[in-house]
């Protein structure tokens, strides 16, 4: 059996998620309902990353200890994950044992390797990215990333030899045109590797951060939050404790990460992964940023302008706001947010659309087959032919849009049945052929749309599962939808005449805009 692992980043805990976290989790929850459709084994692997001078000192404010804070503050975070339906396979804190163990494993093979050395460093360090950067990358004495004041440091610090991998990098991204993605990603990281590469200072000196992994080769040094983050990924599914699952799913095919810490992702974690002899994970995709307001800034807290996702999905649903991170933008670039837009989505695709579509089709079935599924009679019309034929493509489509991330386009195919559907009623006009009398060709355009209602409900689970399981219902399914496989579109004919209906209430009322 073919199989997928996905990663999302794993996310800090300093504040509590928003829907920036919600639309990489979203991504990565889609990807991977998509590849157990296709009947792949699948391990979809996200967490939180809880060390770090942040978490400390975030702590500390709340009156804390680090571990107590970050227990409350994961708990938000897991009641989000199931409100979205968030299907991860295993959640790793970098708090657990587990991973613990590994980092300090995988810390004491590169020193024994002699990957590391210790020395003096002075210069520029941020607090906020918990990050030091060379006087090349500085342009004033702001931090090229956030933009925050630095501070200058000197203290001592064990490195990584990083810069002994960049010719090798290089070529490594050169060949492998799939490792780093969109396109704009790695351009930018072929960019940063045309400088001189410094080596990474991966520790952090105990005086002034206790909150951290020591490091098992100086009693005076806990681990970079980085170096240690980075390592759940191959943690998580038993790097060095369950080598039967970690030959299985290691390399991970996509990390799924935000384009602000893609140079961890596509630099520091594949040379981390060169020196100690493992395999790299096939592609690193960064997405953009959600901006808001006139100015469309980044959220940030900081600012004031995040947006709260539990008000979201108790005001308009779940599926709701998955369909809109999803479809609103090409994945990879930035979009804009503002909750005009989500009510648009909801109102046009969701109400007016798909929710249409079953509505009116199950009405129809109720009103003139007694809620039951009708006998296709055989009648031909070349409408019927291009519905079929579009539904045939289908599969292909979502195939090639998904193979690439490109979730909205895959959303845009599918919507494309769905509209060629609801334009099939309209020239069909059912109604007007049970006025006529013409019984055989009222069950053949009934039965159509009943069909096509199987194959978008299927097409739509890995997007909106909560509503899709619902529609299987409504539809008559009598098999569990997880039963379902991709190649269940493939076939026209599949639903059975006499399946009985069980049509409820709308499954996306419309938002009534001019009440707000």
């Amino acid at each position: 059996m073919k199989k997928f692992y996905v990663t999302t980043a794993i996310y800090y805990v300093n504040a509590k998620p928003h829907i920036g976290h919600c639309s990489e989790s979203v991504s990565a929850d889609t990807l991977a309902r998509y590849h157990r459709l296709k009947g792949e084994e699948v391990f979809f692997l996200t967490g939180t990353d809880e060390h770090g001078q942040k978490v400390a000192k975030a702590a500390a404010e709340a009156g804390k200890s680090p571990k107590e804070f970050t227990d409350s503050v994961v708990k938000p975070s897991l009641e989000l994950w199931k409100l979205l339906s968030i299907s991860y396979d295993d959640f790793i804190r970098t708090t657990d044992e587990r991973h613990i163990e590994v980092v300090q494993a995988v810390l004491t093979d590169l020193y024994n390797k002699g990957e590391f050395y210790e020395s003096e460093y002075k210069g520029w360090y941020c607090g906020s990215c918990e990050a030091f950067y060379p006087k090349n990358q500085l342009d004033g004495n702001t931090c090229p990333e956030c933009k925050r004041p630095l501070e200058e440091i000197a203290e001592t610090n064990w490195f990584f030899k990083l810069s002994k991998y960049q010719d090798w990098l290089v070529k490594y991204i050169n060949e492998h045109p799939e490792f780093i993605k969109p396109v704009s990603r790695r351009n930018e990281i072929l960019s940063f590797l045309s400088q001189p590469l410094q080596d990474l200072c991966i520790s952090r000196p105990r005086s002034r951060l206790e909150w951290g992994i020591p490091i098992p080769f100086s009693k005076d040094h806990v681990a970079y939050v980085w170096f240690d983050a980075l390592v759940n990924y191959i943690s998580g599914i038993g790097y060095l404790k369950d080598k039967q699952k970690f030959n299985k799913f290691w390399p991970a095919d996509v990390h799924i990460v935000g384009k602000d810490i893609i140079r961890f992702h596509a630099v520091y974690w594949p040379i981390m992964l060169r020196a100690s002899g493992i395999e790299l994970p096939k592609t690193v995709f960064a997405h953009g940023f959600w901006l808001i307001g006139k100015d469309a800034e980044k959220m940030s807290k900081s600012k004031g302008n995040v947006v709260d996702p539990f008000e979201l999905i108790n005001k308009y649903g779940s599926d709701p706001l998955r369909y809109f991170l999803l479809r609103e933008v090409t994945y990879g670039l930035d979009g804009a947010y503002s909750e005009a837009a989500l009510v648009s989505r909801l109102n046009t695709d969701l109400a007016n659309d798909i929710g249409n579509l079953l509505n009116r089709t199950l009405t129809m079935i109720e009103k003139y087959y007694g809620g039951k599924v009708p006998s296709p009679a055989g009648t031909k019309d070349a409408v019927d032919d291009e519905l079929k034929a579009l539904s045939k493509d289908l599969p292909g489509k979502i195939d090639a849009s998904m193979a690439e991330l490109d979730f909205a386009g895959t959303l845009a195919s599918i919507w494309e049945l769905i509209n060629k559907a609801n334009k099939y009623i309209e020239v069909q006009a059912p109604w007007t052929l049970d006025k006529q009398g013409k019984k055989d060709r009222l069950s053949d355009v009934i039965y159509n749309l009943a069909e096509t209602l199987r194959i978008v409900t299927i097409a739509v689970s890995p997007f909106i599962p909560a509503s899709a399981e619902k529609m299987w219902g409504q539809i008559g399914m009598a098999a569990p939808l997880s039963g379902a496989r991709f190649s269940d579109m493939e076939g026209w004919g599949l639903t059975k005449p006499d399946t009985e209906i069980r049509k409820g209430a709308p499954l996306f009322p419309r938002i009534d805009t001019k009440a707000k």
